[in-house]
């Protein structure tokens, strides 16, 4: 299946578009749950321009009652990405350091329990900044959350 490069850039600007804002193509799942891995994946999508309409396992939205539990769910989409070998994004999990514009840091608890989805918009140095749904955020530093754990999920491409 060949292989198509990720665009960054396509992802920042749609992170930067809409992170104060709700894409009225998408349910904005604010009062079920929170919207930040929908907004997420919306970034994600618009970086890789392919999503995988593998019923159930596969990583598409087409409304709010016919999309995938990895669409808008923190442990589905990480379950999607790192292990997806058909079409749509596929990534590792790497060290914070690694991390690029485009990717998702997904926070959680010292029990292993992620809970938030925020997306990379900037990288300085050391600092990471993040835009987010929910708690609406764009270049928020990631410093500036409380969390237990983070793990860096970097997109390594897209398959067609």
């Amino acid at each position: 299946m060949p292989t198509i490069p990720y665009d960054r850039a396509a992802a920042l600007a749609y992170a930067k578009r809409w992170a104060f804002e709700r894409n009225p193509n998408f349910y904005n799942f604010d009062r079920l749950g929170g919207d930040c891995t929908n907004f997420a994946s919306q970034c994600i999508y618009a970086g890789a321009k392919v999503m995988n309409y593998t019923p159930v396992f596969g990583w598409f939205y087409r409304t709010l009652n016919e999309r995938t539990p990895s669409w808008t769910g923190v442990e589905y989409l990480y379950n999607f990405l790192t292990s997806n070998e058909g079409a749509g994004p596929f990534a590792e999990e790497v060290p914070l350091n690694r991390l690029e514009v485009g990717d998702v840091v997904q926070l959680g608890r010292e029990t292993g329990d992620f809970y938030h989805s925020p997306v990379v918009v900037g990288v300085n140095g050391r600092q990471i900044y993040v835009a987010a749904h929910t708690f609406d955020a764009y270049m928020r530093p990631l410093s500036s959350y409380t969390f237990e754990r983070a793990r860096g999920i970097h997109i390594l491409g897209v398959r067609n």
